[in-house]
């Protein structure tokens, strides 16, 4: 009989998982959890957005002319990013699954740091159109697999908090990709390139740098807590892992069944949740006109006369005042547990942004058309990871929540792809009708949100019903019976304190 048939006695019941740590101990381990995940998972999705949104400052420094494409060709090449992303999003989730994050996800950074570097040697429209959609296609399945690793390291409850601090390297990405063009794309001229060659060269160095970084220093899961270049190298003592993975199984005891692979009925289960298919269509909603805004920010600034380096610049502004908001509004989700209502407090905010810029299209004040830009910035982007928190708090399992982090994701892709057609030639330099159509779009949006909103208060007073019709005894909240661990995880200490 093997240890792990030990633990579970001769009628095949199941033991008890038992908190035999005291806080300080929790406290200690989790922040030395927070310390070597948070930092890493946060510079990986910093480097992919550096690499995903320099094509937007490089547009300000005659891009287009140099390889000899107009703007509608431009968006069709954004629309093959977004596409390689949505074709490959599931497959590279699911091969996250098996091979396990430091492997994968290390390997990405590789691999899309490559790629962007070699976006500097483009030439003609054949050649971007190529390399923008084997980008989406390296770049697929990072932010699903970035999420879905988060939550097997941490409790719900502390996934909710960390999705946002996740977020925060995607924020600072976009608004650092426009400040530190401004520096770069004076290069023009340096070894006879333009200012978007050394763009591209220095932000996909900076990523393939980053890899070696989470190859180094990332660990793998509670069964190997060894980064991918240095598997012999234990992170965590065998303490810390108990008290890490123990803890996440009693908050969680369905992550204790984790397969090597997702099956059919996982499939099934998620894909037939409708609660799961609204956030989906909430997704689609707010990223489509954010995607298409962020592209085009610096040459709609541009646009009110400012020079071209310094639209880069001004650009950023909007994009560095969403982190201390961001972070606000994912404080009150977390603090007051308010998914539904963040949510739609962000999106109404989003909305008004392009309520906004539609009606100072009619202004020639160009400080007034700025303060649109800078407003759209600041609350463009937080409503999806907060959507996406509210959303892994409406799974059961570790399987369906892998799956709807792919959905959802795959649904901010596909926003992409039509999201890069808002914005077109015919309709610059006020872009009227670009306007019109996301206020449209985000009005769809904040409806689904509202009514899924409703749908949640609903449950839960039914379920506060049911339970004080059923419930006539207290029920203990420190013991709660576990599922069996996973053959691929370490095996707990049932009922004794381990030897450190």
């Amino acid at each position: 009989m093997g240890i792990k048939d030990d633990l579970y006695d001769v009628r095949g019941e199941e033991p008890v998982l038992v908190r035999d740590w005291s806080v300080e101990e929790e406290k200690k381990a989790k922040r030395k959890l927070d310390l070597i995940i948070m930092p890493l998972l946060t510079l990986g999705f910093f480097c992919l957005q550096l690499d995903r949104g320099n094509i937007a400052n490089a547009i300000t420094d005659n891009f287009m002319e140099d390889v000899g494409i107009n703007q509608d060709q431009f968006n069709v090449g954004q629309q093959m990013l977004s596409l390689g992303i949505v074709l490959f999003e599931i497959p590279a989730n699911m091969a996250l699954y098996r091979v396990g994050p430091g492997k994968w996800l290390t390997l990405q950074l590789f691999l899309f740091g490559t790629v962007s570097m070699f976006q500097a040697f483009q030439t003609n429209y054949a050649s971007f159109i190529s390399t923008r959609f084997l980008l989406g296609i390296t770049e697929s399945g990072f932010i699903p697999g970035g999420l879905w690793t988060l939550s097997t390291w941490y409790t719900r409850s502390e996934t909710a908090k960390r999705v946002m601090i996740f977020y925060f390297g995607n924020q600072f990405g976009q608004a650092s990709a426009k400040l530190l063009a401004f520096g770069i794309l004076h290069m023009r001229g340096v070894g006879g390139k333009a200012g978007w060659f050394w763009l591209f060269v220095l932000m996909g160095g900076f990523t393939i740098i980053s890899g070696f970084i989470l190859g180094f220093c990332l660990p793998d899961s509670f069964k190997r807590p060894h980064p991918t270049f240095l598997p012999k190298w234990q992170m965590f003592t065998d303490r810390e892992i108990h008290i890490l993975r123990t803890r996440v199984h009693i908050d969680e005891p369905a992550k204790g069944r984790k397969k090597k692979r997702i099956g059919s009925v996982a499939f099934k289960k998620a894909f037939s949740n409708w609660r799961l298919w609204f956030h989906f269509f909430i997704t689609l909603c707010n990223n489509g006109p954010q995607r298409a805004f962020d592209t085009y920010a610096p040459s709609i600034v541009r646009g009110f006369g400012f020079g071209a380096l310094r639209s880069n610049a001004m650009a950023a502004v909007g994009l560095f005042l969403q982190i201390p908001v961001s972070f606000s509004f994912s404080w009150a989700s977390d603090h007051f547990n308010r998914r539904g209502e963040t949510v739609i407090a962000g999106f109404s905010c989003h909305l008004l942004g392009y309520i906004f810029n539609r009606i100072f299209t009619e202004i020639n004040n160009r400080g007034v058309r700025y303060f649109g830009v800078v407003w759209t910035q600041t609350f463009g982007t937080f409503s999806h990871p907060l959507n996406i928190t509210w959303m892994s708090l409406t799974c059961t399992d570790s399987e369906e929540r892998a799956l709807a982090m792919a959905m959802v994701i795959m649904g901010a892709n596909i926003a992409g792809i039509y999201g890069a057609q808002i914005f077109r030639e015919d309709d610059k330099p006020r872009y009227r009708r670009a306007f019109a159509t996301a206020c449209a779009v985000l009005a769809v949006g904040l409806a689904l949100a509202i009514i899924r909103y409703v749908d949640d208060r609903l449950r839960k007073r039914r379920k506060a019903q049911h339970l004080a019709d059923v419930s006539s005894s207290d029920v203990s909240r420190e013991q709660v019976p576990p599922a069996k661990p996973a053959e691929d995880q370490p095996i707990p200490v049932i009922g004794r304190r381990p030897s450190i």
